[in-house]
């Protein structure tokens, strides 16, 4: 059941622009999924649904199985493409983006499991990076600024 929702709602999202999850929800309903708010919102984060930047339409980041290598490439593109500025306090790091693009680039740092990074949040245009350590963040700011100035174009594969 769950596998067929998940279905309908990538296929939904493909053929039509969906900016809120109630319209989403409304579609779904019409295609014979009836699905809750809660429920509709778990299956987007685990099918790494986000808003487009550009008219705030609905996206899959990614399809597929995605390997090591596959998810620091997305991480480095997204990062050459998103980031504005990133700074670090001890082992914190916040990175701003333009509106609307900071839950990309959190989900490419998330599938990315770098080694440094216990976790992320994401809001509008800030992600707030929880690093390891104090060396952690800065060795993860000096990779980030690096791809977003395009001096550093590859990096070891430093997964958990």
């Amino acid at each position: 059941m769950k596998g067929t929702r998940q279905g309908v709602i990538l296929d939904v999202i493909q053929r039509e622009s969906i900016s809120s999850q109630e319209m989403l929800r409304q579609r779904l309903h019409a295609e014979g999924v009836d699905v809750t708010q809660a429920t509709l919102s778990r299956d987007l984060k685990e099918l790494g649904v986000v808003k487009r930047a550009g008219d705030g339409a609905y996206q899959r980041l990614a399809s597929g199985p995605q390997t090591t290598g596959d998810t620091l490439a997305t991480l480095q593109r997204t990062t050459a493409e998103f980031l504005t500025r990133a700074e670090r306090s001890e082992q914190l790091v916040v990175l701003r983006t333009d509106s609307g693009q900071a839950a990309l680039l959190a989900i490419a740092i998330d599938r990315a499991a770098l080694v440094e990074v216990l976790g992320t949040v994401a809001g509008d245009d800030t992600i707030l990076v929880i690093c390891r350590d104090a060396e952690a963040a800065r060795s993860l700011v000096q990779r980030l600024e690096g791809w977003r100035s395009g001096t550093l174009l590859r990096m070891p594969a430093l997964a958990r």
